[in-house]
């Protein structure tokens, strides 16, 4: 039986987050889709979470050492499924219902306290409720939403996965 360690599974949602990330940037750069507001936030809580299983990996903690890792990594991917189902739900208002498109992530930095240009983008406009792609029928919010409550089942897995597959991690 491959030995899966707590290191090891750590890894591999590390790795999970890094693909997230650079299919994001393959999606802008590629091909040209520009992110809305909400979509940097959610690329900041998968870089979050990232940094969450990247310390489990590096450091591999005993006991509840563990649990701050995990519960970083949770943290990031639990936010950044509450910004992904915000933005699902405003790319199913109706179009009447849509918030009007607001001015730029960059001009709101340069303009107002960070903490007002949280509430500003978690909010949405109408830039976050157009849909510029889709697979199988769900939007890319759609799929991240996916991807991060994914990645909160596997995190908060971790620990019973290195426990029941190896002695020492």
């Amino acid at each position: 039986m491959t030995r899966l360690t707590y290191r090891s599974l750590c890894f591999v949602g590390f790795a999970g987050c890094v693909a997230g990330l650079l299919f994001a940037l393959v999606l802008q750069h590629g091909f040209g889709f520009e992110p809305c507001p909400m979509c940097i936030f959610q690329r900041v809580a998968m870089a979050f979470a990232g940094l969450g299983f990247l310390g489990g990996a590096l450091v591999a903690p005993k006991a509840g050492g563990r649990n701050l890792w995990i519960g970083l990594a949770v943290l990031g991917a639990v936010a950044g499924a509450a910004i992904a189902g915000r933005h699902v739900w405003l790319q199913s208002l109706p179009p009447d219902q849509v918030p009007a498109c607001g001015p730029t992530l960059d001009y709101l930095l340069g303009m107002l306290p960070v903490s007002e240009v949280v509430t500003l983008v978690l909010r949405g406009d109408g830039n976050c409720a157009k849909i510029d792609a889709a697979f199988l029928g769900v939007s890319l919010p759609g799929w991240t939403l996916i991807a991060f409550i994914g990645l909160s089942l596997y995190a908060l897995l971790i620990p019973r996965l290195a426990r029941r597959h190896s002695i020492f991690s």
